[in-house]
């Protein structure tokens, strides 16, 4: 029986129990607490209110301005609203969020900085053994897997976002002034996100890092009882948009320059050609593969551990951006966002700006990344469904949990 579901029980017990409480006094037993581990769905970016991150020197690094570079910790954005915050967890009476926007497996044995576009963190395993010098560390929430050697969320959302907007602000004959270089204009194919081989290598990728991290519990957890919990990843767009983004001004993204429906969808938060969006789902459901594979294949060579799979795939179902009129506001996902320079201004709205006055905005991304980090990742509320989410697979003698939103709005996990 795991922690969690005799903690109940044991409360039962005592509350029963008539016997008179002894006066030798006995060890005190060291706090209990949960972790967070991995990338920016667990770390909370896009949730707001981030709080300060100890870098690897020690000094805790609150928000720099926004033109500070983007490897300050800080960008880290540990959200007091992500999930591990807001979830119901029993017998847990401290959390600590260790994760980053944009942690990649080596981050678990090497800090972030020993790579490229890494930040000034410590290992997070070497977080996690700091925290277990204080606590026992009854629960781990990891998210790892969309950003790794092979290929990263944010490079695969800008990739998708930028070709939208470089065929609706310029002709075929026409390029994308951009930072990184031309831009193509044809929607997204899967195989431009992710192949199977970068898969492959990916996972295998996640799975030496998993490895580190059972082995590293198990050796500095106070008693050596902890249940690890592997979320994947949810889509923030539909499978199709709502037919009020189709079509503006008599064009729809189907053909050469269509200004008007760029600027539509940008307002919605979903600047992407309606032909992407399959290929989008393909990279999500890709990504919920490796991570389900990542613990299978641990599960085999820890049997004794608590290792449980949590499927949030449909958790957004019904309130992804521009799944209904009204977006961004009916949306669980941040829309895509960006800045005309490091102002903290962010542009809501692109109509009537010319090709050059939009580059300009999409090169600052670029150039301060912080500036558009938060885009397309879970809102607050967002964070509180996926918290659900976290409390089902808390709670459950299962080893794979699905959790999804019904048309009424209601989280179910099974």
């Amino acid at each position: 029986m795991n922690k969690f579901l005799r903690s109940a029980l044991l409360l039962a017990v005592v509350a029963g129990s008539a016997l008179v409480a002894t006066t030798t006094p006995a060890n005190a037993a060291l706090p209990t607490a949960a972790i967070a581990l991995g990338d920016s769905f667990i770390s909370g970016e896009g949730a707001g209110n981030y709080q300060p991150v100890v870098d690897v020197n020690g000094v805790a690094q609150a928000f720099p301005g926004w033109s500070a570079p983007n490897t300050n910790a800080f960008f880290c954005h540990r959200s007091a609203n992500a999930s591990l915050q807001q979830a119901t967890l029993p017998g847990i009476q401290d959390r600590y969020n260790l994760a980053c926007s944009g942690g990649r497996p080596a981050d678990f044995t090497q800090p972030s900085s020993a790579r490229d576009k890494g930040r000034t963190v410590a290992a997070q395993l070497d977080q996690l053994r700091a925290v277990a010098q204080t606590h026992d560390i009854d629960l781990v929430l990891v998210g790892l897997g969309s950003n790794n050697s092979q290929f990263t969320f944010g490079d695969v959302a800008e990739k998708c976002a930028n070709r939208f907007i470089a065929d609706a602000w310029t002709g075929w004959w026409e390029f994308w002034a951009y930072l990184n270089g031309p831009v193509e204009q044809a929607p997204c194919a899967a195989a431009d996100l992710a192949t199977q081989a970068q898969f492959t290598a990916a996972t295998a990728e996640t799975v030496g890092a998993i490895r580190q991290l059972l082995t590293v519990l198990n050796q500095v957890d106070a008693d050596h009882q902890h249940r690890i919990v592997f979320q994947d990843y949810t889509n923030p767009l539909p499978f199709d948009l709502d037919p009020s983004y189709w079509e503006a001004d008599g064009r729809q993204d189907d053909r050469d320059k269509f200004r008007d429906l760029g600027a539509v969808r940008y307002a919605a938060g979903c600047p992407i050609h309606r032909a992407s969006l399959s290929a989008g789902h393909l990279f999500s459901q890709g990504l919920g593969t490796l991570v389900q594979n990542v613990r299978n294949t641990v599960a085999a060579e820890f049997p004794n551990d608590d290792l449980v799979f949590l499927d949030v795939q449909h958790a957004f179902d019904g309130a992804r951006l521009c799944e209904h009129p009204g977006s961004p506001a009916n949306a669980l996902a941040t829309p895509i966002r960006l800045q005309d320079g490091p102002s903290g201004t962010f542009v809501t709205s692109l109509s009537g700006k010319d090709k050059i006055a939009i580059q300009k905005i999409a090169n600052t991304c670029v150039t301060y990344f912080q500036t558009c980090q938060e885009s397309w990742h879970p809102t607050a509320a967002g964070q509180a469904v996926l918290a659900k989410c976290l409390t089902g697979a808390t709670t459950t003698a299962a080893r794979a949990v699905t959790c999804s939103r019904q048309p009424d709005g209601t989280i179910v996990t099974a």
